[in-house]
């Protein structure tokens, strides 16, 4: 089985959630036109890091943004994962997720779980606290957030429950890119799954965005590369490569959990 991936590599307008809305169709849009199974989006796309503005601009609920998603993922028959975008939650506010099938069902949403002190989430945001698994276009799919990505017993933890694909909306700064490389190999080789990574591009107030959103297979190749400019980019994950890898080096079966304190 063979599986078309769009990466959504968004120049975020920063605390212009509308402006981001309307980059956020077109993407999916020109995605389903290219004929694209699933299509991922960055973190916080609604709002960029605007966090002091979180009160006026947090989606409440996140209403709008599962409406616009289902909506455009029913018109275009497309899968969506949605990156992330700031919520409002009975006056909390989280990092979240959702994921919406094709036929415009949210199947899961999933709350940031590992806060990143250095661009203020732990001031201002409401850790999550649940796994997030499901199954996308027929496939066993996990989902977590930027930060998440340098905990590996975290995503080891969500893997374990037999996902093949591993997705990660990011806002990774440019200064420390070389890192985001190295860490979404080592997760896709570690867990014998294909990782979807898909990075911003652009500027904040206090950061700058170098994109390099990318897609590793099981083995840790790198299949895409996005650059660094404002894009959808496309790569076919081939899932008979999960069996592949994991038949000859079981690390599934051969854990020993008992021992992991």
């Amino acid at each position: 089985m063979k599986l078309k991936v769009a990466l959504g590599q968004l120049d975020i307008e920063y605390a212009q959630p509308e402006k981001n809305v309307a980059k956020v169709k077109r993407m999916v849009a020109e995605a389903a036109t290219h004929n694209a199974d699933v299509v991922v989006l960055p973190e916080m796309w609604n709002t960029g890091y605007a966090l002091s503005r979180l009160d006026e601009l947090a989606d409440i609920a996140g209403q709008k943004t599962r409406k616009l998603l289902e909506k455009v993922a029913a018109d275009c028959k497309i899968d969506i994962v949605g990156g992330s975008v700031a919520t409002n939650k009975e006056g909390q506010y989280f990092n979240t997720t959702y994921i919406v099938d094709r036929t415009g069902k949210t199947i899961s949403s999933y709350d940031k779980v590992h806060l990143f002190g250095l661009m203020s989430e732990d001031q201002y945001l409401t850790a999550g606290e649940k796994e997030n698994y499901f199954t996308l276009a027929g496939v066993p799919s996990a989902s977590f957030i930027c930060y998440d990505l340098r905990f590996p017993e975290w995503v080891r933890t969500v893997a374990c429950h037999g996902s093949e694909i591993l997705y990660f909306p990011a806002e990774w700064p440019a200064e420390r890119i070389s890192q985001w490389k190295r860490l979404v190999q080592a997760r896709a080789i570690e867990n014998q799954a294909f990782v979807v990574a898909v990075n911003r591009v652009g500027d904040d107030p206090d950061n700058h965005f170098s994109g390099h959103s990318i897609i590793a297979d099981p083995l840790g190749n790198i299949l895409v590369d996005a650059g660094e400019v404002e894009q959808v980019c496309y790569g076919v994950v081939d899932l008979t490569q999960i069996k592949a890898v994991r038949g000859p080096i079981p690390v599934f079966k051969d854990r020993r959990p008992a021992l992991y304190r």
